[in-house]
Parts: C-alpha cells; sequence; structure tokens
C-alpha cells in the first residue's frame, strides 16, 4: 500500500517541500504520481533511504555527496560518511585557529609586528625518474607560496592537470590576501582549478583527468594549506619531523580503519590508489587548514615518487643536517634516485628566516 506524500513526510520527519525538492533532484523519486492531480504517492520500502537522506541533511551533508552516499552499498556508504565527517572536523578546527587568532588580534592579545618580520627561502624542482617516459610532477616556489601536484599519467593530460592546478593558486601571492581571509582564498582558488582541469579533462580521448595538489599559502606567520591526495607536506621543528598532511588513499584508508598496519602500506599494490583528487569535476573535497609559521622552520612538500621510496627517518636527518633549502633538496632527490627512483620526483623546501637576522645567501629562491 502507497503513502500518501504527507503521510511519507510525517514517517521521515521531512516537509512535504523537501521531498518535492529531492523529487526534482532525482534523489529520492515517489514510486507513483497521479496523471491528473501530480499528487506524489510513496512506497513503505522508501522509508530507509528517505531516513537516511534525512540524517545526512541533518549532518550538513550537500545534497550532491547525500546521492553518491545513498548509492553507494553500505560498507562504502560508511566510509564516505566518515570521510565527510573528518572533513568536517578538520574545516572545524581550523575555522577555529582563525577564530582564536581573530579574538586575540581584535583584543589587542595578539600582534602584528611579528608577521612583518618572517621570510622564506626556498628551492624547488621536478625530475623524471629513470624509468618514466614523462613528468606529470609539477613543482613551485615563490614568495608567497609553494605547491607540488602530481598528476594521473593513465588518463593523458596529467602534466598538464598538475600545472593548471598550481596556476590557479599563482595569483593569490600578488593579492596581500589578509590572514583571516585565506582559507576562503584557497577556497575560491580551488574552484578555479577544478574550472581549468575540467576543460583540459574536454580535451582528453578519456574525458577524464586527475591531479593532486599540495599547496602552502604565506600571509605573514599565517601559513594556509590545501591538500589533496597522495602529495604530501611535512615540517621540522625542533629538529623533529611532523606530516601535516594525511594521505587520501585507499591503503590509508585501511590503515586508518585498523584493517593494515602502517608498515605494511609502503608495499600494497594499491597504495597508489588516489580516494580523493582534483577531477574537474566539481566535486573535489581538499583539506584546507591554518598553521603559524615560526622562525627556524623548514618545509618540506613533495611528491610521492619521494615518499615512498625514502623513510621518514632519513628525511628527517637530511632536512635537519642541510644548511639551506637547495642542499636539502638535492640531498632527498639523490637518496630518492639511490632507491631506484620508480616514479617522477616533485619537490619544495624552505626555510622560514627572521628578516631582522640576515642569512648566508644560497643557490635557490628568497621570499617575503
Amino acid at each position: 500500500m502507497l503513502l500518501t506524500i504527507g503521510a511519507f513526510a510525517r514517517a521521515v520527519r521531512l516537509s512535504p517541500k523537501a521531498l518535492r525538492l529531492y523529487d526534482q533532484l532525482g534523489l529520492l523519486r515517489p514510486a507513483a504520481v497521479d496523471g491528473e492531480s501530480g499528487y506524489r504517492f510513496y512506497d513503505p520500502a522508501q522509508l530507509e533511504r528517505a531516513r537516511l537522506i534525512a540524517s545526512l541533511r541533518r549532518l550538513g551533508m550537500p545534497l550532491a555527496r547525500i546521492r553518491q552516499v545513498c548509492d553507494l552499498p553500505g560498507p562504502a556508504a560508511a566510509e564516505e560518511i566518515a570521510a565527510y565527517w573528518q572533513q568536517v572536523l578538520t574545516e572545524t578546527a581550523a575555522r577555529g585557529e582563525l577564530a582564536t587568532f581573530l579574538v586575540d588580534y581584535l583584543s589587542g592579545r595578539g600582534s602584528t609586528v611579528e608577521e612583518t618580520l618572517l621570510g622564506i627561502r626556498y628551492a624547488a624542482c621536478s625530475e623524471s625518474g629513470p624509468v618514466r617516459t614523462s613528468n606529470e610532477d609539477t613543482a613551485y616556489a615563490g614568495p608567497g607560496m609553494l605547491a607540488v601536484a602530481d598528476g594521473d599519467r593513465c588518463s593523458g593530460g596529467g602534466d598538464l592537470a598538475s600545472a593548471a592546478a598550481i596556476d590557479a593558486f599563482k595569483p593569490l601571492q600578488t593579492l596581500a590576501v589578509p590572514a583571516e581571509d585565506l582559507l576562503g582564498a584557497l577556497a575560491d582558488a580551488v574552484g578555479e582549478a577544478e574550472r581549468a582541469i575540467g576543460e583540459i579533462a574536454a580535451s582528453t580521448e578519456s574525458g577524464e583527468v586527475a591531479t593532486t595538489l599540495t599547496a602552502l599559502l604565506w600571509s605573514g606567520s599565517q601559513l594556509a594549506l590545501v591538500h589533496i591526495g597522495d602529495t604530501r607536506a611535512y615540517l621540522v621543528r625542533d629538529g623533529e619531523l611532523h606530516r601535516i598532511t594525511h594521505d587520501h588513499t585507499y591503503v590509508q584508508a585501511l590503515v586508518d580503519e585498523g584493517r593494515l598496519a602502517s608498515e605494511e602500506a609502503a608495499s600494497h599494490p594499491q597504495r597508489s590508489l588516489l580516494t580523493r583528487a582534483l577531477t574537474g569535476t566539481r566535486g573535489a573535497q581538499p583539506e584546507l587548514s591554518l598553521h603559524r609559521a615560526v622562525a627556524g622552520d623548514r618545509y618540506l612538500l613533495c611528491s610521492d615518487g619521494l615518499s615512498t621510496v625514502v623513510p621518514d627517518e632519513q628525511v628527517r636527518e637530511v632536512l635537519t643536517g642541510a644548511a639551506g633549502p637547495q642542499q636539502a633538496l638535492d640531498g632527498l632527490i639523490a637518496l630518492a634516485y639511490a632507491a631506484g627512483a620508480p616514479d617522477n620526483i616533485a619537490g619544495v623546501v624552505a626555510d622560514v628566516v627572521n628578516l631582522q637576522t640576515p642569512a648566508a645567501p644560497e643557490a635557490g629562491g628568497n621570499g617575503r
């Protein structure tokens, strides 16, 4: 027996207006529609899907993503919901940091003097692995931004996609973005990157293209991080190495769920299978976060061509032992080649320096 739209709405605690919207979006079609009155009727078997939709809406999940979740089998849907909630927590934490910064600044407890005293010295490089016939990795370092991207070589156009992703963020360096606007500026640039990558995808034979991206945008002592995929960002502070990004890969998801040991992840046959990337379909879910830089910090951004073959301890030893960014980057690339370099390698190393304390010149770039 079919339920009227009113009865169905009461059963799932949704309004008839919401049900009509879900019908228009193809998210929850009625089982039958009266040909004369247009009145909608629903099958009781649809209650479970409707309740799931209602619950996901209460979580704040966008309708487009709800459609994806509802079409997945149970375990995959659960993974997608967990990934969405982790994204919410990450973005909430970033907004919390921004709120704290604004409160301190407006109440007079924060200082703007520090932000005028920090700058960066940097080096960037993208090298082809000896067994590769093309290089889809892009590395960039400038006065206000560091970035690496790794395009998918299988679909074609990966080199164009990685370059386009970084190009979408370069204009932010010249806009003097206030610290409180950094995350919003990154979100806007993600949209521009998706638009450009969509155009590249449309020109390929497969109609698909993808790239990872990890980038840091600078504003005084504030750093805004955008990250999607398995390119990585590391921080060395007080001699300790910290990874500040989380891989968006199938294998990392298995590790997070306790189904795979961290030691097994490096040799897993599906370790390069991405769960998130920039694809030009406007469905990107990058992580955005704020960080505070301190003089003496050293940052490394790299593609998986480096991180999968050079162990973290060796990365730490090179980053803590090298005199400057170029020497550190050269040392890391040499280690990757010594390990066989089965993939292309993109890397950026940057030092945070106090501009009141002149640093010795070194081959590579300098920025404020």
